[in-house]
């Protein structure tokens, strides 16, 4: 790590500089001169004189050592973003995913105000590593499930480092959970949320206190959260027959209710020991808990039991209302300690780690003619699921004399997954896939070394070289096969910062990074699933199925992706605690993965069946350019207000080679994506205001040469009010989505003797919060 510069010298801007980063950022930000108009508040030159106020006994306030965002993000060689507790709270969301989609270049999956899956540079497909305290979670962990009172700082590393690991096509985004600091905390947090009439709550609690007179510190950070959701589903399936031109449509609609209670817990114990040594031990626990139904009917044109000239497959049980009704379990438990040992200008550092999961899933299916209340079929299915993890890290680093800081590091990580399943399919075991068996075992072993050189050359250079080289070995066994593979990378890395001047505000970043990403331990599994929607008849091999319904298959053959990637950045760090930036990438992509259905004659179909696989298919290209401006309004406009503006734009561009285009771009990759927020706290109340938009386009995809997905258009309009009560008290009011659009989203394949055009989507709602948080 670079070391931090606390004291940033001054410089004078450059004025044809300030002008155009100026007019970049208000055409970002059209609204931002009008913030806050009508508002009865007096300018600060035109405030009046107040009278004297009886002289009060102030408060204690203690200043902590740690460098700002901006000064760590100027400091460091390889291209980070820090985001510190002040902006984690700024909008008091209710996931970490929601503070992520407001960075530059950060989008994510899901409908509208809901968050999941992240992606960096509009990359899909875990392109974008995600981390917690620099370790990768197990199956089933999702960012959202994961409160922002638990989170110290956020880093999002736009190029991969030897430290952090590799397998960051698109970057690295690394989760620091709360500290242990030589400071008193107690914080309160209670809330209150509505959507669609549907109530959800949360308490949240952290406490940080030292344990002793010698440096000793913990940190206990604590929150329960129950949520509640409920939407409509509409989807439709036409079926377009090229060769007679008859047409055969499937509707669906129905609604579905989920609730979910979570609680997480991370408590940090920190020692200080003899000879300037340091031990910490950290658990970390996260339990979910969800409940959900769902109905629905379909509705078939022709009509059920009528000749269909389309050439669509016929389903075994042609069923017309369903209902769904499931629960799930998910908890794990990590536990990890830290060691580390100073000598002199040097660093020993040492971290272990456990961790177990368990998940538990139970869904019944029930399918009904229209007219019936006895279930055309039933299926019963239970999943249970175990997993086991233990991590191994040491790295030494030494600090030497003309400027160099060396690292050299040695990783080892192991995950065992165990899963069993019960299905029954109207009483009896589901047939078509009993030849694999019911239960899973799979294991993946990971081991690195890195060594990593930090240097300056004057005061203007930074420079920064790495090499890592990764094994990962993963093997799964069921009933009837047993597979295994392994792939090893080599990644060389190269980091550096030019400083226009030494006093200079003004930097220029570059990289040349290789880095990888590697098969998903799901799509190795060559187990098959088949499609609910065409089953398999009792005691009898499978009949035909349809292409957009087709069964689903892993492939141990894959190989993982390997990617050569350039980056260029323009940095100026504004005097106010802003800053412009200018951002370029490129990433080179050999082995490119891709999931596509292909009709194969298969083990359990007495004819070829339609199933979808993931494979290397070639060579693929993404380029981008991301600006970013962040900076007081008065830094500019002296007679505005001190409103803190925040803005970003990010283009995109890909192409995959052996994919017809024009659309041939990466799996889920918009265009552009942008977002633009303002803050302000008014000086005449004690209340602070704030709103931010995030916008990402539509996008279409051909994934394959027979497939092409859309996704609509995504705009969430967040904003929040905070009234400080008194020193120890303080409401938020927050509101997410608060112009909910409609959603969407579906494919189109071609086959040469059908069309299939699929669309699925609803509508999207405004969620509201109030929050209570108490400093006592």
């Amino acid at each position: 790590m670079s070391p931090q510069r606390n004291t940033l010298p001054p410089a004078s801007p450059r004025s044809i500089s300030r002008h155009c980063w100026l007019a970049l950022s208000l055409s970002l930000l059209p609204a931002a001169h009008s913030f806050g108009q009508g508002q009865t508040e007096a300018k600060p030159e035109q405030a009046a004189a107040k009278p004297a106020a009886k002289p009060e006994q102030l408060d204690r306030v203690e200043v902590e050592g740690r460098a700002s965002d901006e000064a760590q993000r100027r400091a460091s060689t390889a291209s980070k973003i820090i985001i510190g507790r002040e902006e984690i709270e700024r909008f008091g969301d209710s996931t970490v995913g929601e503070v992520l989609k407001r960075l530059p270049g950060v989008t994510t999956g899901g409908r509208p105000g809901r968050g999941g899956d992240i992606r960096m540079r509009g990359m899909g497909n875990g392109y974008t590593q995600i981390l917690v305290n620099g370790e990768r979670m197990p199956p089933g962990f999702s960012l959202d499930q994961l409160p922002p009172d638990q989170v110290e700082r956020i880093e999002v590393l736009r190029a991969p480092t030897a430290e952090y690991g590799a397998r960051a096509v698109a970057g690295t985004i690394n989760v620091v959970l709360r500290e242990a600091l030589q400071r008193r905390l107690n914080d309160w947090r209670f809330g209150l949320g509505e959507e669609r009439g549907l109530w959800s709550s949360s308490l949240g609690w952290t406490r940080n206190d030292k344990l002793d007179d010698q440096g000793g510190a913990y940190n206990l950070t604590l929150n329960a959260q129950q949520m509640k959701h409920r939407d409509e589903q509409n989807s439709s399936a036409l079926t377009h027959n090229r060769l007679s031109g008859a047409d055969s449509l499937l509707t669906t609609q129905g609604q579905s209710e989920d609730e979910r209670r979570s609680l997480n817990l991370n408590l940090r114990l920190q020692w200080k020991l003899a000879g300037g040594d340091s031990l910490s031990i950290q658990p970390f626990l996260n339990a979910n808990k969800s409940q959900s139904s769902n109905v629905f009917s379909q509705t078939r044109t022709p009509a059920f039991g009528q000749p269909d000239a389309s050439g669509a497959p016929k389903p075994l049980n042609p069923f017309e209302q369903a209902r769904i009704a499931g629960d799930s379990r998910f908890e794990m438990l990590r536990v990890n300690t830290q060691w580390t040992h100073r000598i002199d200008d040097s660093r020993l550092e040492t971290r272990a780690g456990l961790g177990l999961g368990r998940s538990d899933s139970h869904s019944l299916r029930q399918e009904f003619a229209a007219a019936s209340s006895t279930p055309l079929r039933t299926q019963d299915d239970k999943s249970n699921g175990q997993d086991r993890s233990w991590s191994l890290n040491s790295k030494y680093s030494q600090q030497f004399e003309n400027e160099h800081s060396l690292l050299v590091g040695l990783e080892g990580e192991g995950t065992q997954r165990d899963q069993t399943r019960t299905c029954l399919q109207n009483g009896q075991a589901c047939p078509g896939l009993l030849e694999f068996g019911d239960d899973l075992s799979a294991a993946t072993q990971r081991f690195a070394l890195y060594a990593q050189d930090e240097w300056s050359v004057g005061k203007q250079w930074s420079f920064y070289a790495g090499l890592r080289g990764e094994t990962i070995a993963t093997r799964s066994s069921a009933a009837n096969y047993r597979v295994s593979n392994r792939s090893s990378v080599w990644t060389p890395l190269l980091h550096a910062v030019w400083k226009f001047d030494e006093k200079s505000r003004d930097q220029i970043r570059a990289s040349l990074t290789r880095s990888y990403r590697s098969p998903q331990l799901q799509d190795l599994i060559a187990r098959p699933a088949i499609n609910s929607q065409y089953p398999c008849p009792d005691g009898q091999p499978c009949g035909e199925n349809a292409v957009n319904y087709a069964d689903r298959m892993g492939n141990p053959n894959l190989k993982p992706e390997l990617a050569t990637g350039i980056d260029v950045a323009y940095e100026r760090y504004l005097s106010k605690g802003g800053i412009l930036s200018a951002s370029l990438f490129y990433r080179r992509i050999s082995d490119l993965i891709r999931t596509d259905p292909r009709l194969e004659t298969v083990s359990w179909a007495s004819v070829p069946r339609w199933v979808s696989s993931p494979r290397n298919i070639g060579k693929a290209g993404t380029m981008g350019l991301e600006l970013e401006a962040k900076f007081r309004l008065d830094e500019f406009l002296p007679e505005a207000w001190p409103v803190s503006l925040r803005s970003n734009l990010s283009l995109f561009r890909s192409s995959v080679e052996g994919i017809p285009g024009p659309n041939n771009r990466l799996d889920q990759q918009p265009r552009a994506t942008a977002n633009l927020g303002a803050d302000y706290r008014l000086r005449s109340l004690p209340l602070s205001l704030g709103a931010g938009l995030n916008w990402t386009p539509a996008v279409t995809i051909q994934q394959s040469v027979l497939s092409e997905a859309h996704n609509s258009r995504k705009v969430v309009l967040d904003a929040f009010a905070l009234w400080s009560i008194n020193p120890i008290a303080q409401l938020r009011l927050s509101a997410s989505n608060l112009d909910p659009l409609n959603y969407s989203n579906g494919n189109i394949t071609t086959t040469p003797e059908q069309i299939i055009t699929t669309d699925s989507g609803g509508r999207s709602y405004t969620s509201w919060q109030l929050r209570l948080e108490l400093k006592i």
